[in-house]
């Protein structure tokens, strides 16, 4: 591959690079072959210098360093015009005889080329010698740091969709993008093809000096033959304005792309002569250029420009003193558009190192793109990223990696303003020389779909209706097709929410679900079947409530009993319940009427706590008038009760013995609901219109943990405590906090399940007790069982049964908030 002289280690812009390294070159030059060689190399003439190096070695004996010096020229050369097989075979020839003894960088430049060759556990041990002899050696670092990277860099490749424009690259080199018009269906780039204006060739690259081309794209998404930016009608007599016999080239293009910049460089390789140069649109044509000044001084080299979007400030390239070490990014300012730049600042060590950092593009005046071979990097230039944060400082770069970029060069990177695609040049494997290529970064996409079947019969049901509501606000709604299907495609979900997935039918109980698109860095298919429960006639009996004898006070370890049925509720607004309580036929009528009613009442109580509309619940008490006929048949160790057995007075009387019957008194003693309407309307009459009744809304912070659990604050018989919460777990206290609330008095050996928890002034790990208050969000429950876990440092653990009771709750992670309504 011909040598690009736009590329950062060989040049500044287009065609001029102040090669890092020095020589005396009159105490070695032995022969004229030599001393032409070296003249060339200065020249950055390196594939003639490399075929004059040659013969020189070929006809030198008897003087080994010298012979050593021209190997080493040789290697220079190779890897200067990215010859990397044959620069790694030199280097090795310079290392069998050691003279990286007297030249270190060469164990440098031999690393850097096998990391190129793919070659990465020897090119790790090379960086390492190197940082042997130079330790503050941050390139050589990153080196080896990117020789441990790049294999999970390629097995976890980046969304972004590469294609070359295979209409546009030409055999020679054509690279450094921008878009041209409003429109952004043309692009200007730069080009050494053999349309370019100048008859000469460049020696550096045996390529015509390079020209600004232009080319668009149709309807068709073909793109149209590149013509030179400032002739493409081709007049022969057409006075060109921007493109010279001269290196023209890095185009940037104002935001009303009226305004163009770019690097014009002579083609004498006078160091003098890179500089920065802009020019109006005119119609159909250009104005002549007029040299952008920078500073008084302008024996400095500068190019590659990119401007913020009020054109006020100017990053670009240079190697001028008080840089890091290679060529660098800096920055000027000016009071208007129109006005003078002030003096160039250095970006600093954060963003330049002691390799390049060329070819900058500033997007949306907050991101900054470039290409370094300095930083950890998969080839030898890769294109990284920098944010600008709150206090107007660049933030550590981020490297685009696999596929954006390659074993190779990976540069001159351009966005579109609105869409994640744009264009970026690259040498990579496949190009012809440096090419251009399209990129398209893949969106994360997401697809909900799902099946809706009768829980009953296991028939497919068509015509549900399902319904999502997104924490944007945002709500979407479909019906299922013949066979019971559902679908909601990419264009209706978006990234970084929470949606509520509700699903309903007539004359059956909605089912709820949930999906957060949150945190996928992939594109993702939810799937979401639902079988569908029909709202039967007969009362539905709920799980064990127990209560203590002659009493109705629901104790708070049978809350739990409940949380189903208040699911149900809130899943379905529209439902009107019965609250059934029932006892045994152990006592008489009135006294068991009285007492079911109180317990039902009781349930009720909690419901409403809970934020069920109290208009949508109806306590009764049977007492004993309805003995419990058996759906299923039911059996323990000591009883076998067959399905249709009723239980009543005379059944319990047949039974053999007090076990028998006592189980059957005590499936007498339920809770049981049933459906009275489907038709409650959630909003009541209110002045000035209707209002929705809800349950008002209470919030508490919560913060993130290493582990990306939440945590927040509780407060526990009066005392502070911070709480993890972990979806499957109940309750759980450490062990120290545990021994603080008893040597404190807070709790006592009354407080305990089991008394023989307590020994020897500790308390055993799994013990049980009740704690009297926990309050969360401004609201407390009491009576709560609690397990001691010795494996907790300090931190309460509280899952999902034990915050449900403080209300219906979800997390609001935009704004690290607790809800609970």
């Amino acid at each position: 591959m011909k040598h690009n002289p736009f590329k950062t280690h060989t040049i500044i812009s287009i065609s001029l690079l102040l090669v890092c390294l020095c020589f005396d070159f009159s105490l070695f030059a032995k022969n004229k072959l030599t001393t032409d060689a070296d003249k060339d190399f200065n020249n950055h003439k390196y594939e003639i210098a490399i075929e004059k190096y040659k013969k020189a070695l070929s006809k030198l004996k008897n003087d080994p360093e010298e012979k050593n010096r021209i190997n080493f020229q040789l290697s220079e050369c190779y890897r200067l015009t990215n010859n990397y097989r044959l620069a790694v075979n030199q280097y090795k020839r310079l290392v069998r005889v050691k003279y990286q003894e007297k030249k270190p960088i060469i164990l440098l430049y031999y690393a850097e080329s096998l990391k190129l060759n793919n070659n990465h556990a020897e090119a790790k041990e090379k960086f390492q010698e190197y940082l042997s002899v130079k330790p503050k050696s941050k390139r050589a670092l990153n080196g080896m740091i990117a020789c441990d990277s790049i294999t999970s860099w390629l097995l976890k490749p980046t969304k972004h969709q590469i294609q070359t424009l295979a209409k546009i690259n030409s055999r020679e080199s054509d690279f450094a993008p921008t878009y041209g018009n409003r429109a952004y269906n043309t692009i200007i780039f730069t080009s050494t093809r053999k349309e370019a204006i100048g008859k000469n060739k460049d020696e550096w690259t045996g390529q015509k000096f390079s020209d600004l081309f232009v080319s668009r794209i149709d309807q068709q998404g073909k793109w149209s033959k590149p013509a030179l930016l400032d002739n493409e009608d081709a007049e022969l007599d057409n006075n060109n304005m921007i493109n010279t016999p001269s290196n023209e080239g890095t185009p940037f293009l104002n935001k009303s792309f009226n305004r163009i910049y770019f690097t014009r460089c002579p083609n004498d390789h006078n160091n003098s002569g890179c500089k920065i140069y802009t020019s109006k649109r005119i119609g159909k044509t250009w104005s002549r250029p007029q040299l952008l000044v920078l500073e008084n001084d302008t024996s400095y080299v500068y190019g590659h420009p990119t401007l913020s979007s009020d054109e006020r400030t100017i990053y670009f390239v240079s190697d001028r003193p008080g840089g890091k070490g290679g060529k660098d990014i800096w920055v000027a300012e000016r009071k208007s558009k129109n006005g003078k730049f002030g003096r160039p600042r250095n970006l600093g060590s954060e963003i330049n190192t002691e390799g390049d950092e060329v070819f900058p593009f500033l997007r949306n005046d907050s991101l900054l793109y470039f290409s370094s071979n300095g930083h950890i990097s998969l080839g030898g230039l890769d294109i990284f990223v920098t944010r600008k944060n709150g206090f107007g400082n660049w933030e550590v770069p981020e490297n685009l990696k696999y596929p954006m970029n390659s074993y190779r060069d990976d540069f001159g990177i351009v966005f579109h303003k609105e869409l994640e695609e744009g264009f970026f040049s690259s040498n990579r494997k496949g190009s012809k020389d440096d090419d251009i290529y399209f990129f398209k970064i893949l969106p994360v996409e997401f697809t909900l779909q799902g099946q809706i079947i009768n829980r009953e019969t296991d028939y497919v049901m068509e015509g549900v209706k399902v319904k999502l509501h997104g924490s944007d606000g945002s709500t979407i709604q479909t019906l299922t097709n013949k066979a019971g299907k559902y679908i909601f495609n990419p264009s209706q979900l978006k990234k970084n929410l929470d949606y509520e997935l509700k699903v309903s039918f007539k004359g059956h109980f909605n089912a709820t679900d949930k999906i957060s698109t949150y945190g996928f860095e992939e594109s993702h298919i939810f799937e979401k079947n639902f079988k569908l429960q029909e709202i039967p006639k007969e009362p539905i009996v709920l799980p064990d409530i127990l209560y203590d004898l002659g009493k109705w006070d629901l104790k708070p370890q049978y809350q739990d009993s409940l949380q189903g049925l208040i699911r149900t509720l809130e899943q379905n607004e529209n439902i009107v319940i019965e609250l059934a309580s029932h006892t045994d036929s152990r006592d008489t009528d009135e006294y068991n009427n009285i007492l079911s009613q109180k317990r039902a009442k009781s349930v009720v109580d909690y419901l409403i706590l809970r934020g069920i509309n109290p208009k949508r619940l109806v306590p009764k008490g049977y007492g004993e008038q309805q003995p419990r006929k058996l759906k299923r048949r039911f059996k323990g160790e000591n009883y076998n009760f067959k399905a249709g057995s009723e239980l009543n007075e005379a059944f319990i009387s047949s039974l053999k013995n007090e076990t028998e019957k006592e189980a059957a008194h005590q499936l007498n003693r339920r809770t049981e609901f049933s459906v009275l309407k489907t038709d409650f309307s959630p909003y009541t009459p209110e002045t000035g219109g209707l209002k929705k009744y809800k349950p008002k809304k209470r919030t508490i912070p919560y913060t993130i943990e290493k582990d990306g659990s939440q945590s927040a604050k509780c407060i526990l018989n009066e005392e502070v405590f911070t709480f993890i919460y972990k979806e499957d777990v109940d309750a759980e206290i450490p062990l120290r906090a545990a021994l603080i609330l008893l040597n404190e008095g807070i709790i006592n050996e009354s407080d305990f399940l089991n008394k023989e928890d307590l020994k020897d002034g500790s308390i055993r790990n799994g013990a049980e007790f009740y704690i009297n208050t926990l309050k969360i969000a401004n609201k407390t429950v009491r009576n709560l069982s609690i397990k001691v876990n010795n494996r907790l440092k300090d931190k309460l653990i509280l899952g999902e049964s034990t915050l449900i009771m403080f209300g219906l709750f979800n997390f609001d992670p935009e704004n690290k908030i607790i809800i609970f309504k």
